[in-house]
This record gives structure tokens, sequence and C-alpha cells, in this order.
């Protein structure tokens, strides 16, 4: 491992502790060293504070070992006024001449502006340390200004036997322990999604109430407005957004937005989810929605829970739902009690 890859690593360890506390806003870390000691680190830790170099430049006690330091950073620092100054005008006004970056901010307004501006007042900028890693860490924030949608996980649970559900009745698949985690994802997010089926079903509340955490946005499709105002989803509890091609006014925490079901429902959703800068969505069903999801290609993250037991140890009706079928690249495998779970990767 080079001395670069060594304090990018510690970069990306640090923005980790701002995961799920400044969405939007992208996870970065950022680390001074002098002489090849680290003098200086800090955190991006919540939505409008300080960025991480901001706050690592302030940990550094001895302010004049600035010039003859070198500041790593997973992502680009920002070069435009927005809740906070650039970080870049920052680096320059110490004097930093010596900046390594892990990847390029996709953001337009930032994109290769402040390594611009860096090399422009004599700083020696390198790009692209342990990329791939910068990439990964902020995937959901990539998605978003890559793709104009936010970063799609699917998420369902089925049998042994490739069962998913059961028409108009609630099926119990995945253990207790599995439960409390399928929470801890939800609270990752920024919006969790449902059909109109699945929230007639389960009168589904999608919250994080087995874990601490965020509730994320709740969306939910009901074109007809199906959906009994006595159910969990139109509570008014947590922030909910119903997309329907009927007109209904604004309720507490709750909005109506109406679209056009001749046209392609899920472009549609994406649109007014980006413009609300909604960066991440995890879908949880039911399968005539995940397999919308899969037809069109407009996923990129699949998790998938296999309980051990079979359909007809679960119900005594004689067919389910099939889940849905699904082609991606495995990068996580994870057995948790009796149920396992298949991380995907869509590479199509």
């Amino acid at each position: 491992m080079s001395v670069h890859e060594k304090y990018m690593k510690r970069c990306l360890e640090l923005a980790q502790k701002g995961f799920g506390k400044v969405a939007p806003n992208p996870i970065v870390g950022c680390v001074v060293v002098h002489s090849n000691k680290v003098i200086g680190e800090g955190f991006h830790q919540k939505f409008g504070g300080a960025h991480a170099e901001v706050n690592a430049i302030n940990s550094v006690k001895h302010k004049n070992l600035l010039k003859t330091s070198t500041l790593y950073v997973n992502l680009e620092p920002c070069s435009h006024f927005g809740k906070t100054p650039p970080c870049v005008d920052l680096i320059i006004r110490y004097g930093i001449k010596y900046v390594v970056i892990g990847t390029t901010d996709p953001n337009p307004i930032v994109k290769g502006n402040a390594i611009h501006k860096l090399s422009f007042s004599g700083c020696d900028v390198k790009i692209g340390v342990r990329e791939d890693e910068c990439r990964e860490v902020n995937k959901r924030f990539f998605t978003s200004h890559e793709k104009k949608r936010p970063h799609v996980i699917l998420k369902w649970a089925q049998t042994n036997d490739g069962v998913i559900g059961v028409k108009n009745d609630r099926l119990k698949i995945t253990n207790e322990k599995t439960n409390k985690l399928v929470h801890q994802w939800r609270s990752d997010e920024q919006a969790i999604m449902v059909g109109t089926n699945t929230a007639l079903t389960d009168n589904s509340e999608l919250t994080v109430r087995k874990v601490k955490g965020k509730n994320p946005l709740r969306v939910v499709i009901d074109k007809d407005l199906k959906i009994p105002a006595r159910f969990h989803l139109l509570d008014g509890s947590v922030p909910t957004i119903v997309f329907t091609e009927k007109k209904k006014p604004l309720k507490k925490n709750i909005e109506y937005v109406k679209i056009d079901f001749k046209k392609t429902v899920l472009k549609q959703i994406f649109s007014e989810l980006y413009k609300r800068n909604i960066q991440s969505l995890i879908v949880e069903g039911g399968a005539k929605l995940l397999n919308s999801f899969i037809k069109e290609n407009l996923w990129d993250e699949a998790r998938v829970i296999t309980s051990k037991r079979k359909f007809s140890e679960l119900s005594n009706v004689k067919k389910g739902v099939e889940a849905p079928m699904i082609s991606g690249k495995i990068i996580e495998q994870i057995k948790n009690g009796s149920d396992l779970i298949k991380i995907l990767r869509n590479i199509s």
C-alpha cells in the first residue's frame, strides 16, 4: 500500500462516520499530514454543518505547519457557496501546497473547478487515489448526479422455493434478526417505496421502529386512491408522497402528486424525486412493482433475502406469488440466522 493509499483509506474511514447524517450531501473525510504524521482530521458531520476539509484544518494545532503539509480528501473540495463557503478557498488561504483527491465531484457546479483553482494557485494536485472506493462510498450521490435519478435498491424476501407472498394476505417469511436489519436498511436511505397492492395487503408502516434512526420519506403508487385513510401510510406521522392520477389536496405530511399513467410511471416518479434531491430509494414491493424496475432496468442494487423454510410451511394456500427473477453480480452474501441475504449489483 502506497503512502497516498494509506491516508486515503483513513479519509474513507472518517467519511463513513457521516453516513446517514449528511444527505443529500456526500460523505467526506479529510486528513492533513505533515512529515508523514497526521496532524489533523475531520469529516462532514451533519447536513448544513462544516465540511470535512474545514473540520480537518481547524483541528490542526499549529497552523504554520499547513504550508508544508499534504491534505487528503476522498472527494473534490467544494468550490461554490452553498450552506457553507467554498472549501477550496480555505485550502488556498492557508497555503497548503499538496492536495490528494480520491475522485472528482460529479456535481456540474463543482466538477473540476476546485482542481483547476488549486492548480492555478500553485498547488500540486493528485487525483484518482482509491478512486473506485471513493465512488463506492458515495454511490447514491454519484447516481443522482450522473443518472438524474435516485440510487435504487430493490429488496424482497422469498421462501426457499421462490415465493414472495400470497394474494390478499400477508406472509411472514424472515426471522426477527433480519426484520431488524431491514429497518436499519430503511434508516440508511432517503426514501422507501411500495405499490398499491402491498400497501393494501400489509397495511405497511415503512418506518424504522425496530431501530434508532430517521424514517425515510414514504413513497407509494396509488393510481385510483384505493388506500383507506385509516391505513398507516396515510396517518401523517411520516412525510409521504402518493403518486396518483387523481387530484387531491395536501394533508398533514401527505402530498398527492398527479402523474400520467399512460406514460412511463417510474421515470415520472424519478423526475419528481430528483427535483426534491432524493438520492436513494429502497423499493420493498410488491412483486409487480419490483418486476417493473427489473424489466425497465432501473435499479442499482438488489437485496434478496431467502428463508430456509418452504412456502407450504408458512401458508395453507396452495399457490403463492412468485418472487422476481433478477440477474446481477453477487457482491456479498450474509448468513443472518436462518436467512440468507444476497446483495447483487446491476452491471448491465
